[in-house]
């Protein structure tokens, strides 16, 4: 087993999961079997309960696993299936080693943090690097380990555990095993215009002091960097030029695992560890930069709206971008995600703020199509439902994800079932008409972890559905859940008799997964989460759906046999 460990410097936010997931697709196009592991150093259990806003979007995993939007990452570029102890946390380790002392493993012993949570940690880190990921079940042979700080710096207090763990780690896996990437940040001052390196010396100069050397350093910047400055972080940091790797800004994502490559990654590598390897990259790296080359020449533009309350932070819908911009490639168009904050949909918001009210909905207007995406809480829900009833009357295609379906359902009680006063449990506990209604074996109290998680099965009910067609005409489909609250199946037939089909349910048919909506172009909801499952070069059928629609091509797609035109 390899082992690559990838740290950070200076700040957060400098894609260091890109970094780590556009090594591993590197690796895997040279034949290899890779893994990975996120290691948060955070006291939550997982990602569960945190907001949006703190890390990002919560990415779930088959096995119900909530997780780092980073796991996301690397399943996307790796395509490959992880699970919930791919992510490890403190309150994870420490919960690990404190169930051990009660239950007597440390009998006579003082538990400290080194050595009981550092073997911990390398314990854990050396079983789940073991654990298949891929479809084959075969074991992994490269771990990219990805250590990632809060707040993104080598030296916080709450990351310093898992550094010294990997100091110690280093000596038990063998040098020619594991391997130190450290990614910084060059930044050029507007003052000046001149790549700033002191943060990367020191950055590593205290990577060092914690007894962790770097054999790679991956620099980011706005702009692609000089010579010069890659001979002066060479000579400062202790390193040959050769291991001084530059990531500037581009356009898309897709284009770094091919930055990495053109610098000579895959020679080092293949030295360093001594990889069975190639010196030349396969087809698989091939295809991507022919990916990355196609989006870069995209002309055609389609615009969706997205509309939900956490539009301040694009990372709380990572997942959901990610999804739309793989379909849009996939029909050859440049994607134009508009995020709109639905409070600002609302009636409240024209007496409050009439430019922002007139601004939100001049966007949702000139939208191809609509999105509403998932979420909890009352807070903006008015405003969703307002983007609902107008996708729906104006025949603009929409798609409702999880709660996006379940106010779809609201929204055509209150106004195609005339009960005014439909709504969700979640909102409104009294209501007389609870179209929407909490499942009581997934609410025990906890708040973590207690939601209906993970890949459950969906069964199509009948056989003319839309998005039957867009899965390839299956009789059932596996995706992602994340739910409390569910359709009330009490009430299903008042929808159905006024043309709104529940085409999909559960395996018990009491869970109603799927709506769509007859005599329209494309008005799609589902329970599930489908973004997550979604691949640069396998788009998810549901968003699919949408930008066909958007784009105005969705019939000749089905008619073609669900074959995208060359």
């Amino acid at each position: 087993m390899k082992y690559i460990l990838v740290t950070g410097g200076v700040i957060s936010g400098i894609g260091k999961g890109i970094i780590a997931s556009s090594i591993g697709t590197i690796l895997k196009s040279c034949g290899l079997r890779v893994t990975a592991i996120k290691i948060d150093p955070y006291i939550n259990i997982d990602a569960g309960t945190f907001s949006p806003y703190e890390h990002g979007e919560v990415f779930v995993l088959n096995d119900g696993g909530e997780v780092d939007l980073d796991l996301g990452n690397y399943e996307r570029f790796l395509d490959i299936n992880l699970y919930k102890d791919n992510n490890i946390t403190t309150g994870k380790i420490y919960q690990h080693v404190i169930n051990k002392e009660r239950h007597g493993d440390y009998l006579g012993k003082t538990v400290q943090v080194v050595p009981h949570i550092t073997d911990a940690v390398q314990e854990w880190v050396m079983n789940q690097a073991k654990v298949p990921v891929d479809d084959d079940r075969k074991e992994p042979q490269i771990c990219p380990s990805f250590l990632f700080q809060l707040g993104g710096t080598i030296g916080d207090i709450e990351g310093m555990p898992f550094v010294e763990a990997f100091r110690q780690f280093q000596f038990k896996a063998k040098r020619e095993n594991f391997c130190n990437i450290h990614v910084s940040l060059v930044p050029q001052p507007n003052a000046t215009g001149e790549q700033k390196t002191k943060p990367t010396q020191n950055s590593v100069r205290a990577l060092r002091g914690l007894g962790l050397s770097p054999d790679l350093i991956v620099c980011r910047s706005a702009k692609p960097i000089e010579m010069a400055v890659k001979e002066k972080i060479s000579m400062f940091c202790h390193v040959e030029p050769e291991q001084v790797i530059f990531i500037h800004d581009v356009s898309s994502t897709y284009r770094v695992p091919i930055l990495l490559e053109e610098q000579g990654i895959i020679k080092y590598f293949k030295q360093r560890l001594n990889l069975p390897i190639d010196d030349q990259p396969s087809d698989l790296l091939m295809k991507w930069k022919k990916m990355a080359d196609r989006y870069e020449r995209l002309l055609k533009v389609c615009s969706i709206a997205l509309v939900g309350k956490y539009t301040k932070l694009s990372d709380c819908y990572a997942s959901v971008f990610k999804a739309l911009e793989h379909s849009a490639l996939a029909i050859n168009h440049k994607l134009d995600l508009m995020y709109i904050d639905s409070t600002e949909l609302e009636r409240s918001m024209e007496t409050e703020n009439s430019v922002k009210y007139h601004q939100a909905w001049h966007k949702l207007c000139k939208a191809d199509g609509i999105l509403v995406p998932g979420g909890f809480g009352i807070r903006g829900t008015e405003g969703k439902l307002q983007a609902i009833s107008w996708a729906r009357t104006k025949k603009k295609p929409f798609l409702g994800v999880c709660l996006g379906m379940q106010l779809a359902v609201v929204e055509f009680a209150r106004n195609c079932l005339n009960w005014k006063d439909a709504n969700s449990t979640e909102f409104d506990p009294d209501t007389k008409n609870p179209v929407v209604i909490d499942m009581p074996e997934h609410n025990p109290g906890d708040m973590g972890g207690t939601m209906r998680l993970g890949k459950r099965r969906t069964v199509f009910k009948i056989q003319n559905s839309v998005l039957r067609k867009l899965y390839g005409d299956e009789t059932f489909v596996e995706e992602r859940h994340r739910h409390r609250y569910e359709v009330n199946p009490e009430l299903t037939d008042c929808f159905e008799e006024k043309g709104l089909k529940f085409v999909g349910h559960d395996t018990e048919g009491n869970r109603m997964e799927i709506i769509e909506l007859e005599n329209h172009p494309y008005f799609v909801g589902v329970q599930f989460h489908p973004e997550f499952s979604s691949r640069p070069m396998k788009p998810s059928p549901p968003y699919l759906g949408l930008l066909l629609a958007a784009t105005g091509t969705l019939n000749a797609y089905l008619q073609r046999g669900c074959k995208l035109s060359p």
